[in-house]
């Protein structure tokens, strides 16, 4: 899995979506990441096919929505999502949070069939705290690859990183950036300052600094270009000391079906 990607969330016009990911594919990006209730899947397609980057050179991560994680639901949407695609697999296949229709023991083993029947090639949870997690390993045969989780300079997910760590699961950090929020915290603005670089850029040193996968959302050139050169910033021990030093907390997804 490539350490770094595009995510969508909320890019739900097709023309910006499909050539946000077209554009980032261009750009050197290798990990497209949606969801089906981004209602974007179509337009991601788009993006990939519009490229001169082959299928088989990109990892491509999907996710069932809540409402469709009954056993026959799962084949059936996952389904659905690759012909929306316009692909034969899917690198990965997220379950999209452990709520509503999700019962491990019926849930997870329809995962595995379409591992079997070569639809899918990976397995991976989200939003998925210590407790569920373990229930998960305990029903699968086949190993989870990743947790997708919201993970920030303002959310470090320090206690789950560990059990991850320990487990030999990936972090994926989705809203990296906080929705925009690690552009007005002042201890990033001087590191960035510092390295001559922007509060993103330093945010996604930072998660890649402890071994987590980035995926942020990006549409313009521009944004897509200035994630892609966080991969050229080496954060020292001071900085990431300021940041591990920040005391403010701030969680930008929290529905009322989450776990925690």
């Amino acid at each position: 899995m490539p350490t770094f990607g595009i995510g969508t969330w909320q890019n739900t016009d097709p023309d910006a979506c499909a050539n946000a990911v077209s554009t980032a594919l261009e750009m050197g990006y290798r990990h497209v990441d949606t969801a089906q209730i981004y209602e974007n899947e179509a337009a991601v397609g788009r993006g990939i096919a519009d490229s001169s980057v082959g299928r088989d050179s990109i990892f491509l991560a999907t996710k069932v929505w809540i409402d469709n994680l009954d056993p026959e639901a799962v084949r059936e949407t996952t389904l659905a999502s690759l012909d929306r695609l316009g692909t034969e697999y899917v690198d990965l296949l997220y379950v999209h949070w452990p709520a509503r229709t999700y019962e491990p023991t019926r849930t997870l083993p329809a995962f595995e069939e379409l591992v079997e029947d070569g639809l899918v090639e990976h397995i991976g949870v989200s939003n998925f705290e210590p407790e569920q997690l373990e229930t998960a390993r305990s029903v699968l045969e086949e190993p989870i690859v990743a947790n997708q989780v919201e993970m920030h300079p303002l959310l470090p997910q320090r206690d789950l990183r560990e059990y991850l760590a320990d487990t030999d699961i990936e972090l994926v950090a989705y809203s990296p950036l906080a929705r925009g929020e690690v552009l007005e915290v002042p201890e990033l603005s001087s590191i960035a300052e510092k390295h001559g670089a922007s509060e993103a850029q330093v945010s996604l040193a930072w998660v890649r600094e402890q071994g987590a996968t980035a995926i942020p959302k990006a549409t313009s050139e521009a944004h897509l270009k200035d994630n892609w050169e966080s991969l050229q910033l080496e954060l020292d021990e001071d900085d990431l000391a300021t940041i591990d030093g920040i005391k403010r907390t701030d969680r930008r997804v929290d529905p009322s079906f989450a776990p925690w």
